[in-house]
């Protein structure tokens, strides 16, 4: 069974707090419709209650993708389009794309690390050489200017790079009057999914849903106000969230494994 969470910001001080801050310090978000700001909005939250707060509850990737289709598969859906972000979500977008039977597509975007941990991040690139920056995670850890410059630079070439890569899978359909799904495979601190979002609405996006298989709830309500519809089958809370507890078996996708099974979804393309 799933539900519709729908709460108001302004509920919770601390939430309206830490909601407020990320979107204060978040810099490159002009691109984000007007109607979708944070201050006191309403929104709804589809997730699978059975699996809220629990962990390794997905084998892998495709059966995390099957399980968000579970949500979706109810909805009335006008020309869906599933914009997977690679590599890892991938996998997932590619089991919903099958129970939708939609077309698939790629949004390229990547985050901004930090120098000395590939695996934390204070921004992210999406694939119109658009940028966020958490400022305030910045100056925690004091990052120089140029630092920050060159980050904003490597993870560029890196996105051109991935867009060369995917080309085949890029962009290439009109993304107004039809409903785009855009997939990851989890969702931690959101700024990712931000800056794809933002690029999204700038590239021409009319209604724009995210789909996730496993978020923190923070997080997921952050995001939530900013697209039509935001489906998680696996929400949780708590400091110690992390991705890949949601997945009983968990690894990076590379690039060529995820090129790969692209080409076998779309082999005509």
């Amino acid at each position: 069974m799933w539900f519709v969470l729908s709460l108001r910001v302004s509920t919770g001080c601390c939430l309206e707090k830490n909601l407020n801050r990320q979107i204060g310090y978040a810099e490159g978000m002009r691109g984000v419709r007007p109607d979708r700001k944070v201050v006191m909005m309403s929104y709804n939250l589809r997730y699978i209650q059975a699996l809220s707060e629990k962990t390794g509850v997905f084998a892998d990737r495709n059966e995390a993708g099957v399980r968000l289709g579970e949500l979706l598969l109810a909805e009335e859906l006008k020309q869906p389009l599933i914009l997977a972000i690679p590599a890892g979500g991938v996998p997932v977008a590619i089991s919903l794309a099958s129970l939708l039977k939609a077309p698939l597509e790629v949004a390229v975007v990547s985050k901004i690390t930090l120098p000395w941990d590939s695996e934390a991040g204070y921004g992210a690139v999406a694939f119109d050489g658009s940028y966020l920056l958490n400022r305030d995670l910045i100056r925690r850890v004091r990052l120089s200017e140029e630092q920050v410059k060159s980050g904003i630079i490597a993870t560029r070439a890196k996105v051109n790079r991935r867009l060369a890569l995917f080309r085949q899978q890029a962009l290439r359909q009109q993304l107004d009057d039809r409903d785009l799904i855009l997939v990851d495979d989890g969702l931690a601190s959101g700024f990712t999914l931000q800056a794809a979002v933002a690029a999204l609405y700038r590239a021409g996006a009319a209604r724009l849903s995210l789909a996730v298989p496993t978020a923190h709830a923070v997080a997921a309500q952050l995001l939530a106000v900013e697209v039509d519809r935001f489906y998680c089958a696996n929400l949780r809370g708590g400091r110690s969230y992390s991705v890949a507890a949601a997945y009983r078996s968990w690894q990076d996708v590379a690039e060529d494994a995820a090129i790969e099974l692209l080409q076998e979804f779309c082999p005509s393309e």
